[in-house]
């Protein structure tokens, strides 16, 4: 039994804001001086990000015009957690319709009520019932479609739906998995000038990203799944943390992450490749969760990679910024949109890392249906 990627479709909050308005807007609220606003529009300016989208309008206006965020210099009081979980509500269904609907025009073999399972990834935000009952009615699925969440396991979880989806479909080879994984990370501003913190507001954006896993390959390009493997660096459990705070959910991003994971990513890679004959040097596409800039850097720096092989995480980067679980498969999208029928069979490397310090790989191979040939 296989299981192979098909689709990958993508959605995003209308509001497109260039990286260095999100500097003004930040700069402002945390009341700034010049120095001060002058250092932090210089990490905005390297971060690699060239604008980020959102679901709040407010980072387009000045004090005095949100909808969101109070009109008071200090923006207290400061909005609570129930009231970011009500505009996540709000939005993430939206977000995820679009994506799923995208993700299927892409298939127009596979139906909405065809689909067996749903699994619904995310860590921005939680209600019952949830995400998954909701797109169940939007796009009348089947009531008696097996629904999982993956909640709240950061920027590698969609690793974890795609290990489950796969273990599914190799089970049954009818099987026809939608996995959606939708985040809503401005919503989360926090007033911190840490410079954790102060790191991690310059690279997240909104997005949302549905991929399509069955056991049956489609009429165009499919990834076939091959192999995952998982490891934690303990000494980075407390560099990347996600928290729920009396005012939103915090996030510790520490600039020692790139170094841990530059620690890691060999033996990670070793242990991957081990035992399917394939080396590293063989890989000729790569799709990995650009955290940020300089992460990308250090496994370019370890791994032997250049800068075009990473091509397209940085282009995600630069469009996108970092939206947590759907920003790999924004990767794999880009990726899959630039193969031909010259690619079969060539080897993907895939990476994304989370809270642990936790390290996901996954190992594809590009596969085009018998009719294609």
């Amino acid at each position: 039994m296989k299981s192979y990627i098909c689709a990958i479709g993508t959605a995003n909050p209308p509001y497109k804001i260039p990286q260095m308005q999100v500097a003004e807007f930040m700069a402002d609220a945390l009341q700034f001086d010049e120095q001060q606003t002058r250092k932090l529009k210089a990490l905005y300016r390297v971060s690699g990000i060239g604008q980020r989208y959102s679901v709040l309008e407010d980072y387009t206006r000045p004090n005095g015009e949100f909808e969101f965020y109070p009109n008071t210099p200090t923006l207290e009081p400061f909005p609570t957690v129930q009231q970011r979980m009500g505009l996540y509500q709000k939005h993430a269904v939206d977000l995820s319709e679009t994506a799923i609907n995208n993700c299927l025009l892409q298939n127009p073999d596979t139906k909405p009520a065809d689909l067996t399972h749903l699994i619904t990834v995310s860590c921005t935000g939680m209600y019952a019932p949830g995400l998954d009952i909701e797109l169940v009615e939007r796009l009348q699925l089947n009531s008696t479609i097996q629904r999982t969440a993956v909640n709240f396991m950061g920027c590698y979880a969609a690793f974890n739906a795609i290990k489950l989806a796969d273990t599914i479909c190799r089970a049954d080879e009818s099987a026809k998995v939608m996995v959606v994984c939708t985040e809503i990370c401005t919503i989360h501003f926090q007033k911190y000038t840490e410079q954790d913190h102060l790191v991690s507001n310059a690279l997240f954006g909104d997005g949302s990203a549905a991929v399509l896993i069955q056991g049956q390959p489609c009429q165009e390009v499919n990834l076939e799944l091959q192999s995952f493997h998982c490891d934690l660096a303990p000494a980075g459990k407390q560099e990347m943390a996600w928290h729920i705070g009396d005012t939103g959910f915090e996030m510790t991003l520490s600039s020692y992450v790139p170094d841990l994971i530059k620690e890691g990513i060999g033996q990670l890679t070793d242990r991957l490749l081990k035992g399917l004959e394939t080396n590293l040097s063989e890989i000729k596409y790569f799709a990995i969760h650009p955290g940020g800039r300089r992460i990308l850097e250090v496994i370019e720096q370890e791994l032997n990679l250049t800068h075009d092989d990473n091509r397209f995480a940085y282009k995600v980067l630069r469009e996108f910024g970092n939206m947590s679980s759907a920003t790999v498969l924004y990767v794999l999208k880009a990726l899959m949109s630039s193969l031909t029928k010259e690619d079969k069979d060539e080897p993907v490397l895939s990476f994304a890392f989370g809270p642990g310090l936790t390290l996901e790989s996954m190992l594809l191979k590009v596969h085009y249906a018998k009719e294609t040939i």
